[in-house]
């Protein structure tokens, strides 16, 4: 059986779990593991966040490696660390803003990204632009919900998601990526609401990890192709 490993980027264990949940469900003849990174903080949100997460990622190749997964998956929109681990892993290793990038360009005309605060979107717009996908991206969108308090949930939450997808479509967005992911469990709640399409990282990524981990390519050659 293919296993798949998704990385936390971040220390919160219920992230991990609720994230883990959903990619299992995508894929059901798939082993998926979920692990949490220790040293990073409670919630990546900004470039230092990330920054300070990359070496605890970094230490969980080895084990990954002695787990024989197929390959991972980086599981924070921002990426964090991808070409890091990319360059240090035995298997292809993707982040699911890209996998989320890739899959929402497949639909065709522009897409748009409802991120959590506004600190976190000069990194999501420099990962745009590295993926080649500039002119397909109708703009990358705050909604004020700090990534802790999407991964909580309720009413508030989702309705101020629903705002900023509303606000992504009035500047053009057709599919509508979810650019955290903690936001992967309101995804069929916040479809059915808004009538868009959603786009999320985590479904996204567990296909193409699948994809990839089968073709036996090498992941860079892979992501290029992608983009």
């Amino acid at each position: 059986m293919m296993r798949l490993l998704y990385i936390n980027p971040n220390s919160t264990e219920a992230m991990t779990e609720s994230l883990v949940s959903v990619a299992r469900g995508a894929v059901p003849w798939v082993e998926v593991l979920g692990w949490t990174n220790p040293d990073g903080p409670p919630a990546i949100q900004g470039a230092e966040d990330g920054e300070r997460a990359v070496a605890g990622l970094l230490a969980l190749l080895p084990k990954a490696r002695a787990a024989e997964v197929d390959a991972i998956v980086i599981a924070c929109f921002d990426d964090t660390g991808l070409e890091q681990l990319r360059a240090a892993a035995h298997c292809p290793v993707i982040g699911i803003g890209q996998a989320a990038m890739t899959v929402a360009a497949l639909h065709g005309g522009r897409f748009g990204i409802v991120t959590t605060l506004d600190v976190s979107v000069p990194v999501i717009a420099a990962n745009v632009a590295a993926y080649g996908h500039r002119p397909a991206c109708a703009g990358v969108l705050a909604s004020g919900v700090p990534v802790l308090e999407v991964e909580a949930g309720g009413a508030d939450v989702e309705a101020r998601l629903l705002d900023t997808i509303a606000a992504a479509t009035a500047a053009g967005a057709g599919p509508i990526i979810l650019g955290c992911a903690g936001m992967s469990r309101l995804r069929a709640g916040l479809a059915a609401q808004s009538g868009a399409v959603l786009v999320d990282g985590v479904l996204a990524s567990a296909h193409l990890a699948c994809a990839l981990a089968s073709s036996g390519d090498d992941p860079a050659t892979i992501a290029t192709v992608a983009e």
